[in-house]
């Protein structure tokens, strides 16, 4: 995913720039000086097994980055549907971190059922699949007394973003860390920015404007030989079912830092619009290829929320505060106005999440975001619901549904028939704002 981030000099470069250029870089807010050789994890071992629920680009990276975290883990367990995902991520992350990788090949598991044998494997689960399962293994895994770190989004739908919740509940009753992939509360620039903000820096907040516009993400042409359900959850970012869209799978770390920015507000209610303008193409799924949300928060202040996945347009990612004395570009760490400031730093978010999560449990002093994660989560659900069906919704609705979208996580094996099929042109249906029900 094309995601920006920011350097010492506030220049903006992409995720995948930024993991490869930090990927060796000491975090600013780490903890480096922490001795976890002289601290034994609770029951009794210095190693730490890790486990991952998905082997995409997304938890190949965090693979990693919990490997570097704590020279005492060992990767030990792996799944995802396809096998051939499984055996190319244990190559890459045994390349990236010699001797922490001890996944032999009967602790590789495929197919929908995998997720089971690499909790019972585990001390702590690294998951980053399809992110209608977010919520379900993470859940099974707190159940099980193991630590999570859970890629975003925290939920596709009401139903889920509320296991999400139990899952951060339960962990938290458990002592157990759940650390979210909504990295920018990790990031030591963005951190500093808002408390600026929040300390008056740009005056009263007045209005927000959140950008994530990019081509498509993970486009992939259908390989010969894949039954339906296989080619759905080869390109699961493109089907709802899966991926629930780009509000949730984007736009969620742009309102979460609207939300933080706005002192962990949520929003009275939200309407937007959004369709499908030119990426109609049957690789191109079931979701659609433009949204604009605006959001209505207690105070008056409105958030003006955009994300495009098209080719050939031009591209932003970015998170916009206007105050009465300034305004605030979060992801460049700039603050201009009656203030003029600029963050000077380095710090890799990526890997400040997972330095915290494993000193956390190190330390007995477990790490739970489960303040955050599934509040941030639910205010782009509401956005997406809001743009399929055409309607107002509020945050009461949101929160008083149980909706999902078939079939719910627990259900899906691997024989089963997908819910979705291409029509007789090739494509595949999608909402109709106006027409389309679903609170």
């Amino acid at each position: 995913m094309n995601k920006k981030s920011v350097s010492s000099n506030g220049a903006a470069t992409t995720r995948r720039e930024f993991l490869r250029t930090s990927a060796t870089a000491v975090a600013v807010a780490s903890v480096a000086g922490l001795d976890i050789s002289r601290s034994a994890y609770a029951a009794g071992s210095d190693i730490l097994r890790v486990g991952m629920i998905g082997c995409g680009g997304r938890n190949t990276g965090a693979g990693a980055q919990a490997l570097r975290a704590d020279k005492g883990a060992r990767l030990v367990a792996m799944s995802d549907i396809f096998m051939e995902r499984v055996r190319s991520a244990r190559e890459h992350i045994r390349n990236a971190c010699p001797g922490q990788v001890e996944v032999p090949d009967d602790h590789c598991f495929a197919g929908f059922d995998g997720y089971k044998r690499v909790i019972e494997l585990s001390d702590v689960v690294c998951i980053a699949n399809a992110a209608k399962f977010h919520p379900f293994h993470a859940y099974a895994a707190v159940s099980a007394g193991k630590h999570v770190f859970v890629e975003k989004p925290h939920g596709i739908d009401p139903l889920g973003v509320k296991l999400m919740q139990k899952a951060c509940d339960l962990a938290r009753e458990k002592k157990l860390s759940i650390v979210s992939g909504l990295q920018s509360r990790y990031h030591p620039g963005y951190i500093e920015t808002v408390k600026r903000i929040q300390d008056g820096a740009i005056g009263d907040i007045v209005a927000i404007e959140e950008n994530f516009l990019r081509a498509p993400y993970g486009v992939t042409e259908r390989k010969p030989g894949l039954t339906e359900l296989e080619w759905q959850c080869s390109t699961q970012y493109h089907f709802r079912w899966l991926s629930g869209d780009d509000v949730p799978q984007s736009l969620v770390h742009n309102m979460d830092r609207a939300s933080w920015v706005l002192g962990n507000a949520v929003p009275v209610k939200c309407h937007g619009l959004a369709g499908r303008s030119s990426m109609t193409d049957q690789i191109y799924g079931d979701v659609f290829d433009h949204h604009s949300v605006i959001y209505e928060f207690p105070n008056g202040v409105r958030v003006y929320a955009f994300c495009r996945t098209t080719t050939g347009c031009y591209d932003e990612v970015s998170s916009l505060i206007f105050g009465t004395k300034g305004r605030a570009n979060l992801t460049s760490c700039v603050i201009t106005g009656e203030t003029k400031w600029r963050w000077q730093g380095n710090g890799d978010p990526y890997q400040i999440e997972h330095d915290r999560l494993f000193a956390g449990i190190r330390s007995g002093n477990p790490v739970n975001n489960g303040d955050y994660m599934a509040r941030s989560t639910m205010i782009t659900v509401m956005g997406q619901i809001s743009c399929y069906t055409g309607k107002e919704v509020t945050w009461e609705q949101i929160n008083a549904s149980d909706f999902y979208y078939p079939p719910k996580p627990e259900e899906c094996h691997d024989k089963m028939e997908p819910p979705t099929r291409p029509g007789p042109d090739g494509t595949y249906p999608v909402p109709i704002p106006g027409r389309t029900k679903m609170i």
